[in-house]
């Protein structure tokens, strides 16, 4: 069907060209409109580095993540986001030497295609991080910029004074703007020449390697305009270029953006220029309300993503590798890390989970530190590795690893694995709509997500301590009027019907007492 769809559109442009030609230029090509995958899976981001080591360098490589796969596919994983995986002179990777090839610390090109179709065989699609505003200062090119009269010198920014503005750092030649460090020079995306290197190496990957998309880093910081640093027009308007450019490649290819600290306003001025970015304001809602027991925090976020971007076209996180994780965020508390799954994998949005997090991991800054080695066993090693980690494993890794939760049911590994599998379960879930819930109690958190297959209540208290004095409003036009007998589709306990009135509910209690930490997911039939 989808290549007579394709012929279809083909014959009508080709029908119509002489009359359209002017719109063909600015309107996406007709293979953008491809089917958008994304929202139906739930991505887990690996640092390669520190996932599982095959040789006994003590370094996780491709190997090693091939070999985990069956696991990922278990805990019902659809989408990899690798961390950098190119040639780079730092551990973590983000300062690139070579956009077209791998680190060959993690293994060969051969290996990354292996590990690449063994993936696709089990339906997981691989994004990898894309490094676009700035290359190690190590990079040939940067090398080469070096020297005045070099035709790179002008593929990075530069100024005979310092600006008073800026991150700017001299050398024998002037001064060049690198915003993260003297490591890491910007590049200069006012030359062609640089947005087609770029280009380039992005069709290398999605049509000569084969991965799925990509995770743009520091995408607001692509231009700037004499001081603003993020988010200027001209870095929307060459992000609408690349869109096009890669769509053009690989129409099923997806993009996600980090552009630290945006929320739903920030998402919706980045359509049709990344697939997603990262809903940051959603995801401290999540952890700051788990974390303080109060549902202020999650409702204010959802207050202005909803209204921003309710169709919920965003990806979403509890904590990343910038991030302390969240079980140290929790300060331990497994109940709360539970709450904090919950939150995230019955949101709006594609969900992304740390490595680590499905079984409480915890770190806290320095970077190393949040980025410790899989814990996969009590073994030495954490079972990462038989030889001497490249950084040691968590002190935790004893008592807290996959090996120790796989056959305990109320182990956080196997909460993550029911959330996920209800969530591919409900569409509801994964794209439905979103409607709050008035729970007349801060304690207590309550969202409606709604689909053609129907409606699914979510419930949860926040905190240790038992709840009875709440009561369910729902004020919105929603359901059909009439005697619901919820289903219980996550928890525990006898769930009380709830009559529907103009459309919604008030003073609805479907369990007499909410338990400490209970959570509760209920089809509304």
């Amino acid at each position: 069907m989808r290549l007579i769809r394709t012929f279809l559109l083909l014959l009508t442009i080709l029908l119509f060209l002489p009359s359209c030609e002017r719109a063909v230029e600015t309107a996406l090509p007709p293979e953008v409109q491809s089917e958008a995958w994304w929202r139906d899976v739930v991505f887990y981001e690996i640092f390669v580095r520190s996932y599982s080591d095959s040789n006994a360098d003590g370094i996780g490589d491709f190997n090693g993540i091939t070999s985990k796969l069956d696991y990922l596919q278990s805990l019902g994983i659809g989408g990899i986001w690798l961390m950098p995986i190119h040639p780079s002179p730092s551990y973590h990777g983000y300062d690139v030497t070579d956009y077209y090839a791998v680190n060959p610390e993690y293994g060969t090109m051969e290996d990354f295609k292996n590990f690449l179709a063994e993936a696709h065989r089990r339906n997981i699609r691989v994004i990898i991080d894309l490094v676009l505003n700035h290359t190690s200062s190590q990079h040939p090119f940067f090398q080469s910029a070096l020297d005045e009269n070099s035709d790179k010198r002008d593929w990075y920014i530069w100024r005979d004074e310092k600006p008073n503005w800026g991150s700017w750092h001299e050398t024998a030649g002037g001064y060049y703007y690198g915003f993260f460090c003297d490591c890491m020079p910007d590049l200069n995306y006012a030359n062609p020449a640089v947005t087609g290197e770029m280009q380039n190496a992005a069709h290398f990957w999605l049509t000569e390697v084969g991965v799925d998309g990509f995770r743009i880093d520091a995408a607001k910081h692509l231009f700037e305009e004499e001081g603003k640093v993020e988010n200027v027009a001209a870095t929307h308007n060459w992000f609408a270029e690349f869109y096009r450019d890669y769509k053009s490649v690989a129409p099923e290819a997806y993009t996600v953006g980090e552009v630290y600290g945006a929320g739903g306003f920030v998402a919706k001025t980045y359509e049709n220029q990344l697939d997603h970015i990262f809903n940051f304001e959603l995801a401290s809602g999540f952890v700051n309300s788990v974390g303080g027991g109060s549902n202020t925090g999650i409702k204010s976020a959802y207050t202005f993503t909803l209204k921003d971007a309710p169709e919920g076209d965003y990806a979403t996180f509890l904590t990343n590798h910038d991030q302390n994780r969240v079980m140290t965020v929790l300060r331990g508390d497994l109940n709360k890390a539970k709450v904090a799954a919950v939150l995230l994998l019955t949101a709006p949005g594609t969900p992304f989970i740390y490595y680590g997090e499905e079984i409480g991991m915890a770190g806290a800054k320095p970077d190393e530190m949040i980025r410790t080695p899989m814990q996969w066993s009590a073994d030495a090693g954490a079972g990462f590795t038989t030889g001497a980690p490249w950084e040691s494993p968590n002190s935790d890794y004893a008592q807290v690893n996959v090996a120790g939760q796989e056959d305990n049911p109320d182990s956080l590994l196997n909460h993550y694995r029911a959330l996920i599998k209800l969530r591919h379960e409900h569409e509801a879930l994964r794209t439905g709509g979103t409607t709050m819930v008035e729970t007349g109690n801060t304690a207590v958190f309550s969202a409606i997500r709604s689909s053609a297959e129907g409606h699914i209540l979510i419930l949860v208290n926040l905190t240790g301590a038992p709840v009875s004095d709440y009561r369910l409003s729902l004020k919105e036009k929603l359901l059909p009027n009439g005697r619901i007998s919820p289903l219980l589709l996550f928890g525990a306990g006898e769930v009380q019907p709830a009559k529907i009135s103009k459309g919604g509910f008030s003073e609805y209690i479907p369990f007499g007492e909410l338990p400490p930490y209970g959570t509760f997911i209920l089809l509304l039939k």
